[in-house]
């Protein structure tokens, strides 16, 4: 069973950490109902939901993706490049444990999950504003031994890796092909987002379905028009946090 961590928003979600997009009103109630609506499907889809210890006082608390990178050896806990978002991670470290072997990026090293999308025994990790190579470097570090090879990945134009381009198993890659190349990943197939949806390559694959936001109704026809499993959630309140689907879960799978 995969075991999913979540954690509730922070009723000053509107206090969120912005760096590509213009600061909006953030409706907490509807962000909140959104939320609800995310990790109910996680469980529809089998998932094992444990709730993280909430953070009143930490706006982007909810993204906990940002907070660690899993494999199946091991976790590592990250170092935000946002220093504001640094208290975030004691309360994952803890709740990883019980599970999985935790090591930690360490000083002067940053890195966020949101930065690393996993294809297969590689991970590939996006040179953001958020994520330097000397968290890159540490990364590899703790996963070499496992067999994992990880690679830089160049990018422009928005927040995180995630945010341009997401895996969707067994073999496709979905990405905004202006702000990643699909010549830096290995897979089979690539598939543009609709250019009038450049954040609609943010999508979430859990036991065989694939998640895809509300918000991006012609990047979803065209995976629909391959013939893969999809949930369509609605998360825009979330979107004007500069997030998406895959930031609001950490996934062990079993």
């Amino acid at each position: 069973m995969t075991i999913a961590w979540v954690r509730q928003p922070s009723a000053r979600l509107e206090g969120c950490e912005l760096s590509f997009l213009a600061r909006e009103p953030i409706d907490a109630r509807r962000a909140l109902e959104q939320h609800a609506g995310y990790v109910r499907t996680l469980g529809e889809l089998g998932c094992e939901v444990r709730w993280l210890p909430e953070l009143p006082s930490h706006p982007d608390g909810v993204f906990v993706e940002d907070t660690a990178v899993i494999a199946p050896e091991l976790a590592v806990v990250t170092r935000p490049g946002a220093a504001a978002r640094r208290a975030e991670v004691e309360s994952v470290a803890q709740a990883l444990a019980g599970h999985v072997p935790v090591a930690r990026i360490e000083a002067p090293g940053t890195l966020e999950g949101g930065d690393v999308l996993q294809v297969g025994r590689t991970f590939y990790v996006g040179a953001s504003a958020r994520s330097n190579a000397q968290g890159m470097e540490q990364l590899r570090g703790h996963l070499a031994p496992h067999g994992y090879a990880v690679r830089a990945v160049p990018m422009h134009g928005c927040l995180h890796l995630k945010s341009a381009v997401t895996f969707v198993p067994p073999d496709l890659l979905l990405l905004n092909p202006g702000w990643v190349e699909a010549r830096d990943f290995e897979a089979a197939r690539v598939v543009p987002v609709d250019p009038t949806e450049p954040y609609g390559a943010n999508t979430l694959t859990v036991a065989g379905t694939t998640l895809v936001s509300a918000a991006y109704p012609r990047t979803r026809e065209r995976l629909a028009a391959l013939g893969l499993a999809l949930r369509t959630l609605p998360v825009d309140e979330l979107h004007k946090a500069e997030a998406a689907l895959t930031c609001m879960s950490l996934l062990l799978e079993g």
